[in-house]
C-alpha cells in the first residue's frame, strides 16, 4: 500500500493498514532520511522512540527501535508510556529525533508514527522526503534495544515551566480526564492537590468506547462530574496529550476559539510576551482582536500545528494556537502539549482569581462573543484538486451573505469567507475521501448554523 503523511503523522487501520511490516517500512524510510542527512545534522544518530496507550503500541515502537538500531543508528525506547510532547521536548534535550507510535485522537482501531525533531512535529519538507524513502532498501532489524525512563525529567521539565506550588492550593476541586490516554497519572504528580479528581485513567485500549478526542460529545461524564463536585475547572486531554479541552465552572464546554483568546490575554497582559501571534485558519475572530488591541501582528496558517510550531521556533510568531486544541507559546516549546496548557490555564485561573467562566466573560466583554461550531459533510466525491474546486466555490458566493458584505476570501488552506462583521465560514475538502470539513463563527448559535447550511449549499451547487 501508499504510505502517506498528513498533517502530523502516518495512520492506518490497525491489522489492515497499520501492520508490522508497513511500519517496518516506515521506520525504515526515516532511517535512510537520517542516514542521508549531512553530518551535521544527523549528529550522533540518536533517537527516542515513544508509544500511547493503544493496543500493541508498545510492541510496534519496540519493531521502530530494532529497525532504527538494523540501520546504525542508536535508539533509545521509552520505559514507560509518555505524552507526544514528551518526545518533542526529548529531540531538543538530547539533540535525538523522536518517533511517536500514536493515532492521537483516532478511534481505538487506528494507530500511526508522529516524526518529531528540534522540538516539534516534522515539517512536510521532512516527510515528503521520508516518503521518497519507502521501499528504497529492506527493513534492517538487529536485537533487544536500550530502554529508559524519561518520565521524571520531562514531569520536572514541565515544572520549570509554570509555577505548580501554588496551583496546588487552589481551593476548588479540579477534575482531570485522561480518556484513557498517555497522560493517565501524570497530572497527580504535577500538583500535589487532594482535590484532584481523575476520570477514564484504567488502561483501556478501546477506550471506553469513546474516541480519544478532548471534544464536547466526548466529556458528557466530565461535563457531569465538574458540575456534581462543583470544581474549578475541567481538563480533558487526547489520546497522546498534546491537545486539550476545557470545561468551565459552570459545566460548559470551552472552544478553542475561546480558550485560546484566554490564554492569549494572559500572556500578553499579565506575563508580558509580546510579538505576533499566529493560529491555524480554521480558528476564530478574538485573538487577532486581541493581538490588534495591543498592537501585534497577527497571521493565520494553514491547518496542522506543525506550521504554528514552525514560526515560533524560528522566533517567528510568540504565541499560536489551532482549532483542534493545541497551543504554544514562548518559554514553553514549539509545540502543543496538553499537560502544560492544562498548568497554565489553572495558574491563570490562581494568578487572577477568577473562574473559568469568569475569564471568559471578560474576554467576551473586552472582545465580543464566540460561537463556533464544525460540521463534516459527506460530498458526492473526493476533491481531487484542493485549488480548482476552491476556484469553483469562489465562483459560487453571493455578493453578500447573511445581508452582510464579503470582507476577505482566504485560500491558504481550503476556502474562509470572511464577513464585513468578522463573522466568517471555512470549507475544507479532504482530498482522500468524500468529505467537506466546514467551520464557521459569529456572536450567536443561530447565525453560526446558517453560515454552516450555506457552506453545505455552496458545495453541493
Amino acid at each position: 500500500m501508499d504510505i502517506k503523511f498528513g498533517t502530523d503523522g502516518w495512520r492506518g487501520v490497525m491489522a489492515r493498514d497499520f501492520t508490522f511490516e508497513n511500519v517496518r517500512r516506515v521506520s525504515q524510510a526515516i532511517a535512510e532520511y537520517i542516514k542521508n542527512l549531512p553530518p551535521k545534522a544527523r549528529g550522533l544518530g540518536k533517537v527516542i522512540v515513544g508509544y500511547d496507550r493503544r493496543f500493541q503500541s508498545d510492541a510496534f515502537a519496540n519493531e521502530v527501535a530494532r529497525v532504527m538500531q538494523g540501520n546504525g543508528l542508536k535508539p533509545v525506547l521509552l520505559e514507560e508510556t509518555l505524552p507526544t510532547p514528551a518526545v518533542s521536548w526529548l529531540t531538543s534535550k538530547e539533540k535525538a529525533f523522536g518517533i511517536m507510535v500514536t493515532a492521537s485522537h483516532n478511534p481505538a482501531a487506528f494507530n500511526g508514527i508522529k516524526i518529531k525533531l528540534d522540538g516539534r512535529a516534522a515539517t512536510d519538507e521532512v516527510t515528503k522526503s521520508v516518503e521518497s524513502y519507502i521501499d528504497k532498501s529492506p527493513a534492517a532489524r538487529n536485537g533487544p534495544v536500550e530502554k529508559k525512563s524519561y518520565r521524571k525529567p520531562y514531569l520536572e521539565w514541565l515544572k520549570s515551566r509554570v509555577a505548580t506550588g501554588p496551583i496546588s492550593n487552589l481551593k476548588r476541586p479540579v477534575v482531570v480526564d485522561y480518556l484513557y490516554g498517555a497522560a493517565t497519572g501524570l497530572m497527580e504528580e504535577l500538583i500535589k492537590n487532594k482535590k484532584l479528581i481523575t476520570i477514564h485513567s484504567a488502561v483501556d485500549p478501546l477506550f471506553g468506547g469513546l474516541n480519544p478526542e478532548p471534544i464536547e460529545k466526548n466529556l458528557g461524564e466530565l461535563i457531569a462530574k465538574v458540575k456534581e463536585e462543583k470544581a474549578l475547572i475541567g481538563i480533558a486531554l487526547d489520546g497522546d496529550a498534546d491537545r486539550i479541552g476545557i470545561i468551565d465552572d459552570q459545566g460548559h464546554y470551552l472552544s478553542p476559539c475561546q480558550v485560546f483568546p484566554i490564554i492569549t490575554e494572559y500572556l500578553i497582559t499579565t506575563k508580558g510576551i509580546k510579538g505576533k501571534v499566529v493560529q491555524s485558519v480554521s480558528m476564530g475572530y478574538l485573538a487577532g482582536r486581541i493581538a490588534k488591541a495591543h498592537n501585534l501582528p497577527f497571521e493565520e496558517l494553514p491547518v496542522g500545528f506543525k506550521h504554528v510550531g514552525e514560526q515560533i521556533a524560528k522566533g517567528q510568531a510568540v504565541i499560536g494556537g489551532e482549532e483542534s486544541g493545541g497551543y504554544a507559546w514562548k518559554g514553553a516549546q514549539p509545540e502543543r502539549d496538553g499537560l502544560m496548557t492544562a498548568l497554565l490555564m489553572l495558574e491563570i485561573c490562581h494568578k487572577l482569581k477568577k473562574t473559568p467562566s469568569q475569564l471568559l466573560a471578560d474576554i467576551e466583554k473586552k472582545y465580543g462573543k464566540s460561537c463556533f461550531t464544525r460540521i463534516d459533510f459527506h460530498l458526492n466525491k473526493a476533491v481531487p484538486d484542493k485549488h480548482v474546486w476552491v476556484e469553483k466555490i469562489k465562483k459560487r458566493l453571493p455578493k453578500k451573505v447573511l445581508d452582510t458584505e464579503i470582507k476577505q476570501l482566504l485560500d491558504i488552506d481550503g476556502l474562509k469567507v470572511i464577513l464585513a462583521d468578522d463573522n466568517w465560514v471555512l470549507m475544507r475538502p479532504s482530498g482522500t475521501e468524500p468529505l467537506l470539513r466546514t467551520y464557521a463563527e459569529s456572536e450567536s448559535p443561530k447565525k453560526t448554523q446558517a453560515l454552516l447550511e450555506l457552506a453545505k449549499k455552496w458545495a453541493h451547487a
